[in-house]
């Protein structure tokens, strides 16, 4: 079979991918590819579509900076809106003829010879560019449990993630496993149409309210006409969740607010204390993903919906087993039980400089440099990389800030005429030692034992954050095709002034953030 050649490949159609390939059409660069395991475009959009499904992101917030969308119909936008709106960009930016439906990636091979990346996709197409950027998912790979005999459940058994199209659980008893971000939103859709919902939980998670509304069409008349009025309300929207941080970097103990409202909204939606105890956590707000709902805690106090709390034993053929010996029988098991993150890693065999696989490579942690780039990988950029997840804002900030270093990097190539550009090591592991400085000592062995073997969005992709600091990141160097250190590239002082801590240069163009170390004040 012949090879495809371009001059950039990328991996995946969701919002980095596509968001990817538009910054290479502004930039003048028009010979790339995007290759797309699924049918359709939008990642985590087109495959999660459950009942009740919609962003915990408000939605002026959660679209790209340049192409706002004065369309949105709810102040949080429900799956489908999103979705359309990814297939509208597609459009509009006329990037259909870049897409290559059904290519997942088996294999991603970096040839020093001729200095370009080999890729071998599932069904035997072969590629090949100078730079490959993957724009990594970590809503794009469902997690299951291990719980003893899953493969025995003699009824239908679906994860949130792989939702079936017309499924009608109406008068059947379901069992729903997981109390996280897709069940608050599943639970109160399945209440009072399931003959009885089961939700088993782990532990708890803080809620609070969820401040949704429908937007008037005055509104979106509005934003249709006047954009500015929008850039306001992005701006305010920005503004005010960027706040979090706050508490969550600086004054750990203003989170006490946070959690006073968070049982104050528990309070007034459950009567029965016994219940309350159960729903109310024991760690610190902002230690995991806080999670927002008006109607989940009303839908746990009908009759129809148990709240189980008692770890799964098993799965029988009939139902769930918890560890009582009480089993409860069901037609349908509904996994709400996360997804694969393990750093990240993109799927398939990644092989960069001397045979080295990024799996191995990321062993014992994954690291990158400022989340993007990999000691050992030339001309290798990820998109939503190790410690990129934000747990305060919408990751779009985040996005953007990786295509400016990005689309920065890929000018420098040009410009220089240099074939490659890879990050230096001292640099990344400048970086992670930052990073490792803001992260609170790791668990003994006992707590790790009892850990589980999966991740879910909510936690942070490896065991170390974002970086807080720009000192570590003033070190990145490029390695030209001789391996000789030229001075810094104009990408690495952009982005290395841009990764302040809860600050960013532009929101109503390109906004540019950093994670903050967010997570040091859980105990």
């Amino acid at each position: 079979m012949s090879v495809q050649e371009h001059a950039v490949l990328i991996v995946g159609a969701g919002f980095a991918g596509l968001g990817m390939a538009i910054r290479l059409r502004r930039d003048g660069i028009d010979d790339f590819a995007i290759l797309e395991r699924a049918d359709a475009v939008g990642g985590t959009w087109r495959d999660n579509r459950y009942p009740g499904c919609a962003c915990d992101v408000p939605s002026h917030l959660y679209s790209y900076s340049f192409e706002p969308n004065p369309r949105w119909t709810r102040a949080y936008a429900p799956w489908h809106e999103i979705r359309d709106y990814l297939e509208h960009c597609v459009r509009k930016y006329r990037l259909g003829p870049h897409l290559r439906f059904g290519a997942a990636l088996r294999e991603a091979r970096w040839d020093a010879t001729t200095g370009r990346w080999q890729v071998l996709t599932a069904d035997g197409r072969r590629f090949s560019a100078p730079v490959l950027i993957a724009g990594l998912g970590g809503l794009s790979n469902p997690a299951l449990p291990r719980i003893e005999g899953i493969e025995r459940f003699a009824g239908l058994s679906v994860h949130s993630a792989a939702w079936p199209d017309g499924l009608d659980l109406t008068g059947r008893r379901v069992a729903v496993i997981g109390t996280g971000a897709s069940a608050i939103q599943l639970v109160p859709q399945l209440a009072g149409r399931a003959a009885q919902v089961d939700l088993y939980q782990r532990t708890p998670a803080w809620v609070l309210p969820k401040a949704d509304r429908a937007l008037h069409d005055w509104e979106r008349r509005l934003f249709a006409r006047w954009p500015f009025a929008q850039r306001i309300a992005r701006g305010a929207s920005y503004w005010l969740h960027e706040a979090r941080a706050i508490p969550l970097v600086q004054q750990p103990r203003w989170l006490r607010v946070g959690e006073a409202e968070a049982r104050r909204h528990l309070r007034s939606q459950i009567a029965d204390p016994a219940l309350r105890a159960r729903l109310t956590p024991d760690d610190t707000l902002g230690c995991k993903r806080v999670l927002l709902s008006n109607d989940y805690y009303p839908a746990l106090a009908r009759p129809d919906v148990e709240l189980v709390s008692e770890s799964i034993r098993e799965i029988t053929p009939r139902g769930v087993v918890t560890a009582d010996g009480h089993e409860r029988v069901a037609d349908v098991l509904v996994w709400c039980t996360g997804f694969r993150v393990q750093g990240r890693l993109p799927a398939g065999t990644l092989v960069g400089r001397d045979g080295l696989d990024l799996r191995d490579a990321w062993e014992q942690a994954s690291e990158a440099y400022l989340g993007t780039t990999v000691a050992g990988f030339p001309n290798l950029f990820l998109l939503n990389g190790p410690n990129t997840g934000l747990g305060h804002t919408s990751v779009l900030l985040m996005i953007e800030a990786q295509l400016a270093y990005i689309g920065d990097a890929l000018r420098t190539l040009r410009e220089r005429g240099l074939r490659s550009v890879e990050v230096r090591r001292e640099a990344q592991d400048a970086t992670t030692q930052s990073c490792s400085a803001a992260w609170p000592a790791p668990p003994g062995p006992a707590a790790a034992a009892a850990g589980t073997s999966t991740a879910t969005a909510a936690t942070p992709s490896s065991g170390r954050v974002s970086p807080s600091s720009s000192g570590a990141a003033r070190a990145a160097l490029t390695r030209g095709p001789t391996g000789s250190n030229p001075p810094r590239p104009e990408a690495a002082r952009r982005f290395a002034a841009a990764t302040q801590p809860a600050v960013t240069r532009c929101w109503w163009n390109q906004s540019v953030t950093a994670a903050p170390a967010m997570w040091k004040s859980c105990t």
